[in-house]
This record gives structure tokens, sequence and C-alpha cells, in this order.
């Protein structure tokens, strides 16, 4: 009997499977169907055609010139050899130590902003006001940012006199007089240019946080480090996510204008990080092959560093 009524079961479900199956097929074979999926492919082809001709097409010329001796007009096909000539020089290991300094700032740009965004949250008196202020380095070009950090960071400029004034040595030539100084105040001046954004993602993100939820941490004893460490930060792990993500590819990507207005890449090679020898080897140098395989080198790191931390987040944190 129970063998009997397994196959029943199993004949029922068997049967059901198969009709679902076969309605399935007929819907997608149906001429409804078959339109619905026409004009879908004619709204998204002229999408995929601009992402292919504007961002495929450019990487795999990259890619194919980086194994070139490209001047501009000429290309001249050399395999590894450029490669190998960045392998071997000094001049490109350095750069690659000052991009390691401003992936070193990124924590700092993150913790930060989320440091802030936890006492906005509390919504204290004038926090609208503030929220307000801590945006407004978003709001300008990275042009005039350089410029207020070049004052800043002058011998006479507000660093050197605060500095004096608290009875500590200034510097007489100005820190973006030398290698190590002009990196770190480069390093600084990207944590404040990123401070807005990433301010306003956590705030936006602890505004998601149910209140229900916050109160029955309360309830059952947690403490405010409790409550911060245990229930918001994991909660606001996907947007912690986004913020390193974007930062990433700021610090990797768009700090031209910043070291061109500020140092112009010295003194010597002591700000110039790989988005900037990419400009200097290919339109100052004319060298376009180098300049083509360094943008390939930049993309590798960028998309290996990004993919890195979007699966160690996929396993840290859970959907919201």
């Amino acid at each position: 009997m129970e063998s009997k009524r397994a196959l029943r079961i199993f004949s029922a479900r068997n049967g059901a499977a198969t009709v679902t199956s076969l309605t399935r097929q007929r819907s997608r074979s149906s001429p409804l169907a078959r339109q619905r999926a026409g004009v879908g492919v004619m709204f998204v082809a002229p999408v995929v055609l601009l992402v292919v001709f504007l961002l495929v097409l450019p990487i795999i010329e990259a890619i194919y010139y980086s194994f070139t001796n490209w001047n501009g007009l000429s290309s001249q096909w050399v395999g590894l050899a450029t490669y190998e000539q960045l392998l071997t020089s000094p001049v490109f290991w350095r750069v690659l130590l000052n991009n390691a300094v401003l992936l070193i700032a990124i924590p700092f740009a993150i913790f930060i902003p989320l440091s802030v965004a936890f006492l906005l949250n509390q919504k204290t008196f004038g926090w609208a006001f503030f929220r307000s202020v801590y945006f407004l380095p978003t709001a300008i070009s990275w042009v005039v940012i350089g410029m207020v950090s070049i004052q800043f960071f002058a011998a006479d400029g507000l660093l050197s006199r605060g500095l004096q004034l608290l009875g500590l040595p200034g510097n007489q030539q100005g820190f973006l007089g030398h290698s190590a100084t002009a990196i770190a105040a480069v390093a600084v001046t990207f944590i404040w240019s990123v401070f807005g954004t990433n301010t306003i993602i956590f705030v936006t993100g602890m505004a998601t946080i149910g209140t229900e939820v916050l109160e029955a941490a309360r309830v059952d004893g947690a403490t405010g480090w409790t409550t911060i460490t245990r229930i918001m930060i994991p909660l606001l792990g996907r947007f912690i996510q986004f913020a390193f993500v974007t930062t990433l590819i700021t610090a990797f990507t768009a700090l031209f204008s910043l070291i061109f207005v500020m140092t112009g890449g010295g003194p010597g090679y002591g700000t110039t990080t790989l988005e900037f020898y990419v400009y200097q080897e290919a339109f100052s140098q004319g060298q376009f092959g180098t300049g083509a395989a360094l943008g390939v080198v930049l993309f590798l790191i960028v998309f290996g560093i990004s993919l890195f931390q979007l699966r160690l987040m996929s396993r840290d944190t859970s959907p919201m």
C-alpha cells in the first residue's frame, strides 16, 4: 500500500512538472512572447552597442597596443618587452609604492566618515547643518581642492602655523617639497575629498535600519558600543562595501587633477600614481605603448582588489 501511494505521489508530481514545463515552452514559443522578447532586445541593443563601442573595444585596443611600440601613428609588435621593461624599472615600483600609500589611506576614508555618520544618526542639535557642511567637499572640483591644499601645506600655510603655535617646528620648505610628506599630504587631501560622499552613504544606510531593531537591543541590555559593532555595522555591510569600492576606484583612477595641481607628480616621482604615470609616459613622453601597458596593469590591480573585496564582503554580510 505504501509503495503504491508513493508511486501515485511521484506520478502526480512528475505529471505536474511535465505540465509546467510544457506550459512554459508554449508560453515562450507563443507569438506574444516572441513579440515581447523582440521589443526587449530592441530597447537593450542601443545600450549594449554603446557599452561595446565606448568600453569593450577601447579595453581590447589598449591590451593590443600594450604589446606594441606605438608612437600614436604607427605601431610595431614587441610582445612582452614593454611589460618586462616595466617590471625592471625602479620608477614603476616607486609608482606602485605611491599607490600602496593611497591604498593604506582607504580604511581611514571609510572609518572616519562612518564614525561621523554614527554621531549624525543620533540627531543631536544642529545635525542637519553639519550634514550639509560635511557634504560640502563633494560639491567642490578637484582643481579647487588642490589649490586649497597647496595653501594649507605651504611653508607659511595653515598647518605650519598651527604647528608653530603648538611649539612644534614647522616645515620651512612646505610639506609638498619632500617626497615623504608630499605623498602624505596627497593622501590626507584624498581622505578629506571623499569624506562627504562616504558620510552621506553611511547616513543613508543607517536610515534604513528599523528603530525597532535598536530598541530591542536596548531592551536586551546592549551597550552603545555593542549596538554599533554587533548590529549596526553588520546591517551596514552593503553600504560599507559600496563605499569601499567607490573609494578604491577614486584612489586609483580619479586623482589625476588633484596630483596635477598639487605636485605635478613630484618631487621627482614622489607623488606619481599609476594613473598619472600613464599620462606622463603616453602624452608627455609620447610612449603610447608603455602608457597602454600601464593602463592594463592599473585595470588588473583595481579589478583584482575589487573582486577580492566583493567576495570577502559577500561572505561576511547578509543580503539586506
